[in-house]
């Protein structure tokens, strides 16, 4: 990755003498894999949040990390940083129309964990709802 500070589009993707860069797997894991991106997908496919919102919603993630994450999200196309009014403006993150066509991925990932926690935990009560607050679906 590089570690250019203002991401610009294409700046994560990897080079072409990359053994994997033709792989269809790959690159959706390099645009979406990690361990906040879902996550953060996923509260952004809620609402726009402003970027403390995000930051309350996907803790213990820090201020650095969540910086990184949206700046790649935002260079792959699949965020959009919306400056309202002038500087110091506020600011606020949302899905771009590219992003929306990755949440099936994100609901199918959350589907799929849900039920991998009911099978490592055996039978018994749900996962609580709480844990990130992600257990909802995401229904439009």
């Amino acid at each position: 990755m590089s570690s250019d500070k203002k991401a610009r589009p294409g700046a994560y993707l990897l080079a072409t003498s990359h053994p994997l860069a033709d792989c269809p797997l790959h690159a959706a894991f390099v645009a979406v894999g990690g361990k906040w991106k879902l996550t953060i997908l996923y509260w952004l496919a809620r609402e726009p949040h402003h970027f403390s919102g995000l930051l309350r919603r996907v803790a213990p993630i820090s201020h650095k990390v969540l910086t990184e994450q949206l700046r790649e999200l935002e260079a792959d196309g699949l965020v959009e940083r919306m400056v309202a009014g002038p500087v110091p403006a506020p600011v606020q993150y949302r899905l771009s129309g590219y992003g929306e066509t990755v949440l099936p991925l994100v609901e199918e990932a959350r589907i799929w964990g849900l039920a991998h926690l009911q099978r490592m935990r055996g039978p018994g009560p749900a996962p609580s709802k709480a844990a990130l607050g992600c257990g909802d679906a995401l229904g439009k």
